[in-house]
């Protein structure tokens, strides 16, 4: 599997997938979109171009996105035996109020009651009796279904972005679109038909949308050991499955791409990207493997609040790492009205907390090895990206990057369920592909004023007391 890679990432790649299931992929068969309107068009052809199953999974779907729901509706009309399977976060998706993001779907339930399948992930983090208390806006903190995949058949979107109008037009993140793929196609309809078996399923009355709860063996806040046990079988059968599908090493060396499916389910004892990064660290801290290269890591984050133990893995190493954050005004969050809008404020805390780290932790100076942070910012925008791109020296592309849900931070290590996704790549023109991915975020990231900022002590008292669900 190694032979082709660069020796900055062979050995680590070697490791990895001795823990994580893996699929062989044609470089020629991997799409890096740039733009959310490339990713809605996308979406719409994958949905368009189905004909046996459509596989959604967001944290919700917008109340008001017609094109969207027509599009699933045309394809569901056209094609009897297509099925629709929607994975959605339950605390989002059923806001009360008559723009409840459910109630979008309720239409393509009573049509085609036996082909839509919609699961709602429940986090259990919240108990029952904290559900009564804790305001509907608020509960998506004690964490939320955030994984992100749109597939049809035998292809699939990888992306950090949901299903709003924002993330069609105007909010930045990334999209990565794997054609002819029918074995990475079925672990991600899997993945999600293992998480329904702890979920919520919506059905259609005619008073509206209902919920059911189908195990009568656990109670909806009581799944952890279910879930933790479902998803680390899954993974492990998985695992299994990788690893006697590459019996030879001709059949092994037959592709020019790896992918490496990472869960992260903190609540549920599930680490598998915290362990992997914590790899990816100690392997490029070896002095066998670095073979007097000086690599460089690129890393962006919505929502910039570093977990420690990613902290830690950066302020310990040596390698160089460039950092984008959104600033302020392209958080989310911006101009929101209540304590939502001290959130970009809680993020500039955050950075600064961070730089002060890197600053005490007196990284070496020279321009190749140090840790920089800049923040997004173009006008009329807001920004989601997330992910890591790792490049064997300054001046040549990525050979590396990690992509999907998660934002780097505390509450996606914690909180949040995430799947994500290790790609290594030996193919020059994808290489290429991913460095102009980097290079067109950077084009509207500016030096990170954050230091100049000043953070109120309303702000420094709520992030003292939620920190972590930032």
């Amino acid at each position: 599997m190694t032979r082709k890679f660069d020796p900055t990432i062979r050995e680590f790649v070697s490791c990895l997938a001795q823990k994580q299931p893996s699929f062989k992929v044609a470089s020629k068969d991997v799409h890096v979109l740039s733009q959310p309107s490339d990713f809605y068009a996308n979406l719409l052809n994958i949905i368009r171009r189905a004909r046996r199953r459509i596989f959604l999974s967001s944290l919700y779907i917008g109340f008001s996105e017609t094109e969207l729901i027509n599009a699933l509706d045309d394809a569901l009309r056209t094609n009897p035996g297509l099925h629709l399977y929607l994975n959605l976060d339950y605390n989002r998706s059923t806001r009360p109020g008559p723009s409840s993001p459910i109630l979008s779907l309720l239409p393509l339930l009573r049509n085609y009651e036996h082909r839509v399948h919609i699961s709602l992930f429940r986090s259990p983090k919240l108990s029952a009796a904290m559900t009564n208390i804790v305001p509907p806006r608020f509960n998506e903190g004690w964490g939320t279904w955030h994984a992100k995949i749109y597939g049809s058949d035998d292809e699939v979107m990888i992306s950090g972005a949901n299903l709003n109008k924002a993330y069609f037009s105007n909010r930045q993140d990334r999209y990565l679109h794997f054609s002819a793929q029918p074995a990475l196609a079925d672990y991600c309809f899997s993945f999600l038909q293992a998480v329904s078996g702890f979920s919520y399923r919506v059905l259609a009355t005619p008073d509206g949308p209902a919920l059911h709860w189908d195990d009568t063996s656990v109670l909806p806040w009581q799944i952890q050991s279910k879930a933790e046990r479902v998803l680390s079988q899954f993974q492990m059968k998985h695992l299994f499955s990788s690893v006697s599908s590459t019996s030879s090493e001709e059949q092994t060396n037959s592709s020019d791409v790896v992918i490496f499916p990472v869960i992260q389910a903190g609540q549920f004892n599930i680490r598998e990207e915290e362990h992997t990064l914590s790899m990816l660290f100690d392997h490029l801290a070896s002095r066998e493997y670095r073979l007097n290269q000086e690599p460089v890591m690129n890393l962006t984050s919505g929502y910039f609040g570093l977990s420690k133990e990613y902290q830690d893995l950066i302020l310990k190493s040596n390698v160089g790492c460039s950092i984008i954050a959104a600033s302020p005004k392209a958080n989310g969050f911006y101009g929101s009205g209540g304590l939502s809008g001290l959130i970009p404020e809680g993020y500039t805390l955050l950075e600064k907390r961070f730089m002060s780290a890197v600053r005490a932790a007196r990284r070496p100076c020279s321009s190749n090895h140090n840790v920089s942070l800049k923040e997004w910012e173009r006008d009329g925008w807001t920004y989601h990206a997330k992910g890591i791109w790792l490049s064997p020296s300054v001046d040549s592309p990525p050979v590396l990057t990690l992509f999907g849900s998660t934002n780097l931070n505390s509450r996606s290590t914690n909180l949040d369920t995430e799947l994500s996704f290790v790609m290594a790549t030996s193919s020059d023109e994808l290489r290429q592909k991913l460095q102009e991915e980097i290079k067109g975020l950077h084009r509207w990231a500016v030096p990170w004023r954050g230091g100049e900022r000043k953070v109120r002590w309303r702000t420094k008292a709520i992030v003292a007391l939620v920190g972590g669900m930032l």
